[in-house]
């Protein structure tokens, strides 16, 4: 398994790739990157899950090549894939967002809370569940969480009734 990466070296892989790119771009992260620097939740990951605005991936793309020869990080530290789950954002997803990290041209905001638990809830795997828990007990709008999936439910959205029974889970667990 590759190295994970803490806190302080994704902070330096940001740094850097801030210092090399020269128009304005934001990543929204998700993942386990959000748990770590926005929600404080120590756990190991090996990338940082984050869609760019501002900058198509393939122009992302050399820069993260590069920082990972330079920091002797993976190839893919900065994976811009991860938005297999966004179709589950609600719509105001952004007013939620927690900034991480702020530069001269790069802005990383992380996903809330709520949008974070909707996520784990639709991956629904065992190494969810202790996030899930974390979110919660960190004061996650339950009522907005539940509202979401239910409404993404009701559009037949796939795995969205495995999604509530994730949550409903959990839930129970915590009692």
């Amino acid at each position: 398994m590759e190295k994970p990466l803490s806190a302080e070296i994704m902070k330096l892989a940001l740094s850097t790739l801030d210092k090399k790119i020269s128009k304005k771009v934001t990543l929204i992260m998700g993942g386990g990157g959000a748990m770590i620097l926005a929600h404080q939740y120590p756990l190991a990951t090996t990338d940082i899950d984050a869609i760019p605005k501002g900058m198509e991936i393939q122009e992302l793309e050399p820069f993260v090549k590069t920082i990972a020869i330079e920091l002797n990080l993976p190839g893919d530290w900065l994976n811009p894939y991860f938005s297999t789950f966004s179709h589950t954002l609600p719509v105001d997803y952004s007013q939620r967002l927690i900034r991480v990290f702020a530069g001269k041209h790069l802005t990383v905001e992380a996903l809330g809370k709520e949008e974070m638990l909707i996520m784990k809830c639709f991956a629904h795997r065992e190494k969810d569940v202790g996030h899930a828990r974390q979110l919660i007990k960190l004061g996650a709008n339950l009522k907005l969480v539940e509202s979401q999936i239910e409404a993404l439910r009701a559009k037949k959205i796939p795995e969205s009734q495995a999604a509530l029974d994730f949550l409903d889970d959990i839930l129970e667990q915590i009692e």
